[in-house]
């Protein structure tokens, strides 16, 4: 069957992203639906009835309904990838790809969630302790790249797409990269062999410009 796949997303979103981009690298077209956060959109009735969660990117792949970003990659590259590179079926080469998405989830963007979304909300970022969980999430990552060009293995994964996300939505904040010179040859090398990069560095001018935007009204308040 020819996949056809609602995706309720918003493009400043690192999760979306993350989810277009291995979309991209797995060849299937998204019919992308934009969902307004602020005009609480995710609240229709309609929306929860996919999703009771009401959280986005929420995808639905001939009327089967899934979110969480992390999960919703591994299940294109299950059902869609030409091949397992994206999430080989190797036991161990797989478990370390979990390993990874879940080191993005609860540490990496963990950390960018905690110090920079209050930002968001109150116009101040999070602790000096909230910023120093980056710094530690950064060296963690610093050294799993030690002497590797990937995240997990020697190719590209769904780990590399969904840290990439991750990566580069600090690197829209101005976090210094550059300080983990690992990170930082990885992330240079990532935005050359990841598909769809292109469209996530669309999708941060988005995210940078509703950040302004929001401190801007802050600041006004």
């Amino acid at each position: 069957t020819i996949p056809n796949m609602d995706f309720y997303y918003t493009p400043g979103s690192s999760g979306c992203r993350s989810v277009i981009m291995t979309a991209k690298a797995v060849g299937v077209e998204l019919n992308k639906k934009v969902l307004n956060l602020r005009e609480g959109e995710q609240l229709k009735p309609e929306f929860v009835k996919i999703n009771p969660q009401h959280t986005i990117p929420t995808l639905v792949d001939n009327g089967f309904s899934i979110w969480e970003s992390r999960a919703i990659a591994v299940y294109l590259a299950e059902k869609y990838g030409k091949d397992d590179t994206l999430f080989p079926k190797d036991p161990k080469q797989q478990a370390l790809v979990n390993q990874r998405l879940y080191f993005d989830m609860g540490t990496l963007y963990d950390s960018f969630a905690k110090y920079y979304y209050p930002l968001l909300r109150t116009g101040t970022a999070g602790t000096p302790e909230d910023y120093k969980k980056i710094e530690t999430a950064f060296g963690f990552l610093d050294t799993f790249l030690e002497g590797q060009n990937y995240v997990a293995g020697d190719h590209l994964t769904v780990a590399d797409i969904a840290i990439v996300a991750t990566v580069s939505t600090f690197d829209a904040v101005e976090f210094d990269i550059t300080k983990y010179s690992n990170v930082n040859r990885w992330y240079q090398n990532a935005k050359k062999v990841t598909p769809g990069w292109d469209e996530n560095w669309e999708g941060l001018q988005n995210f940078k410009k509703i950040m302004q935007e929001r401190l801007a009204e802050l600041k006004k308040n």
